[in-house]
């Protein structure tokens, strides 16, 4: 007996979502991911030098998953979700520990949680709502990752090399990232209305009963 069109449509849905796991940028991400506890093991034992290492390690890692997934022509869905996914855990986390150490005043781990719970929240109420699927960072979002990462390259640094540049270079990017975080939240709410309305005009009308 063949197996029915649905079950055979279902195994190669999970064939494609097991493929996109697969490929070479996913792999990176993933072991993005990998380097987290290690890095926070390391700056809990106060070894700011490997730490800092470490996280060099994921940024590289960060930056050649999505060249790969370019040149290979790998982007896929699934890579979609889990590279800002990704960032979000390596920096919130690293924030809250540099925190919890002393390194990093809490006012800017804050604004950096409460912008990643809103954001995360409203994507999963709008996809479980609506089925909005768009969630592409916009330019301040990128700008405010860019930020958090220079922020705590320096904060790492400066427990290696303790010299002025590297303060004033910290204070920057902690301010900075300040910022963004406020002006990339309220950028996010604007383009999550824009593309809301755009996912509602595109969905099929309901056929209207002839009497």
């Amino acid at each position: 007996m063949s197996p029915s069109p649905s079950a055979e449509t279902a195994r190669q849905c999970r064939a494609l979502k097991f493929s996109q796991i697969l490929t070479a940028p996913n792999q990176l991400t993933l072991a993005r991911l990998a380097f987290l506890p290690f890095v926070i093991i390391k700056i809990v034992e106060g070894h700011y030098g490997w730490a800092l290492i470490l996280f060099m390690l994921a940024g590289v890692s960060d930056g050649l998953d999505g060249l790969l997934a370019r040149r290979l022509k790998q982007q896929t869905l699934l890579g979609q979700y889990l590279d800002p996914i990704a960032d979000k855990l390596l920096l919130s986390t690293l924030f809250l520990v540099l925190s919890i150490l002393h390194k990093i005043p809490w006012k800017f781990t804050v604004v950096v949680f409460s912008r990643d719970i809103s954001i995360l929240a409203a994507s999963a109420v709008l996809f479980a709502i609506a089925g909005l699927r768009d969630f592409r960072p916009s330019i301040f979002g990128k700008a405010n990752t860019f930020s958090q990462i220079g922020a705590v390259f320096f904060v790492l640094l400066l427990e290696v090399k303790p010299v002025r540049w590297i303060w004033i270079a910290r204070t920057v990017f902690l301010r900075a990232t300040f910022l963004f975080t406020i002006v990339s939240a309220l950028h996010y709410v604007i383009l999550v209305q824009r593309r809301l309305r755009e996912h509602t005009h595109a969905l099929p009308t309901a056929p209207t009963r002839s009497s």
